[in-house]
């Protein structure tokens, strides 16, 4: 190989490298499904890699490659995968994984107007692109980052300036005991203390309760306190539920509260009828999170903050240093270093903006569709077979449930449905999560990946069946404690 001193190949070389990659996703691509959805770990050659020393000299490209192959490839759970359920699933597509080639390929610095234009239009139109969708107002805007945990850190960074100028000595905001924890972390990160977040108990539907928030919200400014913020979920983690957002908008406009919505997942169903119903009111509030990379199908990462004026977030993040005093500006919010945490910023939106262009968004929504039958139809397989307790049904392209022993012994349902988790890793034909609601140990399974078909879901639940009725057996034998 030709590289040294510059850091510098041969245009063959890189070509020869470039096909080399594309083949190895295409082959990727096209054998997913085949796959299992997690490896079996070969622990000693992962403790291999804490063992290598700092390379003096360079290795051929190839044998490189071949390492991350199996060092990385072979040994991650594949977020991707049409059987992969746990969590939010992350089913990017090609589109814009050749976007985040390009993106990358071409060095593109979007942050400063004058070195890039052409990208922060195209940012500015994805924006707007979103902003339209979720029917917020023209004078909206926003900008990409990261994912859901610096979409929220930064949409609570401009309701702790817009509605509190910074002074943040006894306020309080609000959400249900739901929210994501990229929440509590952000406020903390934003200086709040712990006690500063009420957590309120969510309802029978898991949703953030009105009444308790009311009496939070009174009970507050009784102790001389100061209520700002309510921070609501659009498709929580555990459930898939929504709060009631058209009511929580009509509570915050008579409190003068903001109203901040996690959407990181849920936000994309507005692209759905049923979702745009569940997620009415959603166009009424002060800031949104949402994270493209979850159901608007992007790789990792791509998230997205919105507010509803977009002057907030150069209120909030704008300073100019001398060194960056001759950036041209019209007025506008045009230079991405003044609208967020970030200087330094990849040019993010190019994949999502690809994608919308080269699919549709009639595409992008029939994809979103499929989630929410899947999770339908992932509910009624589970009820059929006789040995399932739905905790709460598909909603959001999310089921819970809990085993139900054949026998009715519900001392085993907790064992069992918490141990199930850890075979369906060591099986590696699928995976559900788990987690926990009211005190009680549940299976959830995410089925927003558009690839996932019926027998992927057929299959699945006769494998959980089946492993669920064998750990039964195998509790049942266990000799008893004390």
């Amino acid at each position: 190989m030709s590289q040294g001193k510059a850091l510098e190949f041969s245009g063959d070389e890189m070509r020869a490298m470039g096909y080399r990659v594309i083949d190895m996703l295409v082959d990727y691509y096209e054998s997913r499904a085949e796959r299992p959805v997690a490896e079996k770990l070969d622990f000693d050659a992962l403790d291999a890699i804490l063992a290598e020393p700092l390379p003096r000299a360079g290795r051929p490209w190839t044998e490189v490659l071949q390492q991350f192959e199996r060092l990385v490839v072979d040994t991650s759970n594949r977020v991707d995968h049409p059987r992969f359920f746990a969590y939010i699933p992350l089913a990017n597509n090609f589109v814009g994984v050749l976007a985040d080639a390009l993106a990358a390929g071409f060095n593109i610095f979007n942050a400063v107007w004058l070195q890039g234009p052409g990208a922060a239009q195209i940012e500015r139109l994805t924006v707007d692109w979103l902003r339209q969708l979720f029917g917020l107002p023209a004078q909206a805007g926003g900008a990409f980052v990261s994912g859901g945990s610096v979409a929220n850190l930064t949409a609570l960074a401009v309701a702790r300036e817009i509605r509190l100028a910074g002074d943040i000595e006894g306020a309080a905001a609000y959400c249900s005991d739901q929210v994501h924890f990229a929440v509590s972390r952000g406020l903390r990160l934003l200086g709040f203390r712990r006690e500063q977040l009420r957590k309120i108990p969510s309802d029978d539907d898991f949703r953030l309760s009105l009444p308790r928030l009311r009496a939070a919200i009174e009970q507050d400014r009784a102790a001389g306190r100061k209520p700002y913020c309510v921070i609501a979920s659009a498709g929580t983690t555990n459930t898939g539920a929504v709060d009631p957002l058209d009511d929580l908008a009509d509570l915050c406009e008579r409190e003068g509260l903001w109203l901040h919505v996690d959407g990181a997942y849920g936000a994309p169903a507005i692209l759905t009828e049923r979702g745009a119903r569940s997620l009415a009111g959603l166009s009424r509030v002060h800031s949104l999170a949402l994270d493209a990379h979850k159901w608007l199908f992007q790789p990792i990462e791509c998230g997205v903050v919105l507010v509803r004026d977009r002057r907030w977030l150069s209120q909030t993040f704008g300073e100019t240093p001398e060194y960056l005093k001759d950036m041209r500006s019209d007025g506008e919010e045009r230079n991405f270093m003044l609208q967020g945490i970030q200087l330094t910023r990849q040019f993010r939106a190019l994949k999502l903006w690809m994608s919308f262009k080269v699919f549709g968004l009639d595409a992008i929504s029939d994809a979103i569709a499929a989630g929410f039958a899947n999770a339908e139809l992932a509910e009624k397989l589970l009820r059929a077979a006789g040995c399932w307790e739905i905790v709460t049904p598909a909603q959001m392209a999310v089921v819970t449930f809990r085993y139900k022993p054949t026998k009715g012994d519900e001392a085993l349902a907790e064992p069992v449905t918490h141990d199930l988790v850890g075979r369906l890793l060591d099986d590696g034909f699928a995976f559900a999560s788990g987690t926990r609601l009211r005190g009680r140990s549940v299976l959830r399974m995410c089925c927003n990946n558009p690839r996932t078909t019926a027998a992927d879901l057929e299959n699945t639940v006769a494998l959980m069946t089946q492993l669920a009725i064998e750990l039964e057996a195998a509790h049942r034998d266990l000799p008893a404690s004390g």
